[in-house]
């Protein structure tokens, strides 16, 4: 009977030359991508943030081509990193056989990549853009609300600060009017309202309090005075130094400053439990991450004008289209985006709502009236003129004004149709923002149209893809660092990582994976014959074919993404 035959193995086998760790990787592994594109960098500004003299230091660019590879691999723990260097050989050959210590990375992110992280995003997006990845000349604009890394009990309150101020005010002031009666007339009202807030000039109230001969002072006046002097005014300076902190928002966390507490989707309880945590914004483009910024903002309407401002400053003159959702619709957003000449494809609210056919042919609703522009006046259902009675001016805290003008019926009653026209008891006011009705005007009319309809139909697989692999695929759904300095650093290495990791799936495609994926684009071309016909059915004749080759066009992109994602 024949025996086994095995090969010839022993662990502690001497070999008499180095083996190069460059022939064990594969010529697809993603790692080849981080340090083709890493040795590529100019990390200039990288190396001025390191001190001279001392023991030398480790190369930045072989520091980043680790970093980055460990976000790609859902790494993001500096211990796993150090520990990952001694096993994976792909970080062996990224490292050149060298070992960073976990504190040595940590230091490296912290101290070097805190204000540099947004040049070297930049300029991986620009290489994208050379390479025809992307194109900075569209964004898709999206939000989402990530968890801080404080914890959910460490809340302040806007509210909570002010209701305690004022009634230590009261007490302070009580206090000084059993002390001295001189003195308790520096602290006052600003009016006889008693919810108005007390107001009083600290600098002299505690000069006057040093004059006071605490030997004149019986017993329980020292007392009094001691209180004072040794816990209310130091509890003042705590309440002023919350506000400050405030600033205009509501709450803070008292671990993390920069953190705001908000509404998150992710809720395990299922009550509306508010958690510290940020508002991230991002741009992308064929899913490629090509811009982002923390806020603190729970809502996105009030990012989008620094977010765009941002994008302009890092790629100027590039952008020419925006798409976003009805969140950032508004009239200050509409403005800023006409006056920076960016063609915008941005929802507001109502806009879905406008067209179905209980509000589309209801007579009664301000927009349904007829508006004579020449002669200012509005036109009601039964004839009657609504005239111009007077303007109001706005002005928000960012400085931008708005103008409504109202107008009024002259009179309502006996009309038979009063009880479907308004509930009012006098006669029927309207407000307009003639302004805001003709931004909403361009916006529907560009939506609608049918490069709209393609934007509209690519928005969900633009940034909501992206953040769905961010979450779900990558686990990345809270920071692990505190300040809002920090967690944007955090975040841009994980968006530089997400764009290496894309470029590395659309270079490295695997042959036998090409069959899934286009029947799977097979199946959405037959999905793309309803959406032609759908089409057919919105605009004339002579736009059909138009609007069916731009669908096809869409629908053989959507392929290629399903395609290189499958790979």
């Amino acid at each position: 009977m024949a025996r086994p035959v095995f090969k010839d193995y022993s662990q502690n086998q001497l070999t008499c030359f180095p083996a190069d760790l460059g022939t064990l990787i594969a010529e697809s592994s993603p790692a080849r991508i981080v340090s083709m594109v890493v040795d590529k960098l100019d990390v200039s500004e990288v190396v001025k943030t390191y001190k001279f003299g001392g023991a030398s230091s480790y190369h930045p660019k072989m520091m980043l081509k680790i970093v980055f590879f460990a976000y790609m691999n859902n790494v993001f723990s500096c211990r796993k990193i150090e520990r990952q260097l001694k096993e994976n050989v792909n970080y062996m050959w990224l490292s050149g056989m060298q070992f960073p210590d976990y504190h040595t990375i940590n230091n490296f992110r912290s101290l070097h990549l805190k204000d540099t992280i947004t040049k070297l995003f930049t300029q991986v997006v620009l290489m994208l853009c050379d390479m025809g990845c992307l194109s900075l000349e569209e964004s898709y604009v999206d939000g989402t609300k990530i968890e801080a890394r404080p914890n959910k009990y460490t809340f302040v309150w806007k509210k909570n600060i002010i209701r305690n101020r004022n009634k230590l005010l009261e007490k302070i002031k009580n206090i000084l009017a059993q002390i001295d009666e001189g003195i308790a007339q520096d602290l006052y009202y600003e009016n006889d309202d008693a919810k108005s807030t007390p107001v009083f000039d600290k600098e002299t109230l505690l000069k006057k309090i040093g004059e006071i001969n605490e030997e004149n002072l019986d017993k329980s006046k020292k007392k009094a005075l001691k209180q004072l002097t040794g816990k209310h005014l130091p509890k003042l300076d705590d309440y002023d130094e919350s506000l400050e902190i405030l600033g205009e928002r509501n709450s803070y966390s008292k671990t993390d400053h920069d953190a705001t507490f908000m509404r998150m989707k992710e809720d395990a309880m299922n009550n509306g439990q508010t958690k510290p945590g940020y508002n991230l914004q991002i741009g992308t483009s064929k899913q490629f991450v090509t811009n982002f910024d923390l806020f603190p903002n729970p809502t996105d309407t009030l990012t989008l004008e620094p977010f765009v401002k941002k994008q302009e400053e890092l790629y100027p003159g590039r952008l020419k289209e925006l798409t976003a959702d009805s969140g950032y619709g508004s009239e200050e957003n509409y403005a800023m985006l006409e006056q920076r000449g960016i063609t915008a494809y941005v929802k507001y609210n109502y806009f879905h709502k406008e067209q179905h056919k209980p509000q589309k042919d209801n007579p009664f609703t301000p927009q349904n009236l007829y508006y004579n522009a020449q002669d200012d006046y509005y036109v009601c259902p039964m004839g009657q003129h609504m005239t111009h009675v007077r303007s109001r001016k706005e002005t928000n805290e960012r400085g931008f004004t708005s103008y409504t003008d109202i107008y009024q019926a002259r009179n309502c009653a006996g009309c038979p149709l009063l009880c479907c026209c308004h509930k009012s008891k006098g006669d029927r006011v309207i407000n307009v923002n003639h302004n805001l009705n003709r931004l909403k005007r361009q916006a529907f009319d560009l939506l609608t149209s049918p490069d709209g309809l393609v934007r509209r139909s690519r928005r969900p697989i633009e940034p909501e893809a992206v953040f769905g692999q961010i979450k779900t695929c990558m686990g990345y759904k809270r920071f692990r660092h505190f300040g809002i300095g920090k967690c944007y650093m955090d975040f841009g290495i994980l968006a530089i990582a997400f764009n290496l990791l894309k470029l590395s799936r659309l270079k490295g495609v695997n042959p036998p994976k090409k069959l899934k994926s286009w029947i799977c684009g097979f199946i959405l071309l037959l999905f793309g014959v309803k959406r032609a016909n759908y089409f057919q059915n919105c605009f004339p004749a002579e736009n059909n074919k138009k609007v069916c080759l731009k669908n096809l066009k869409l629908l053989f992109r959507q392929t290629l993404f399903l395609w290189n994602f499958r790979s």
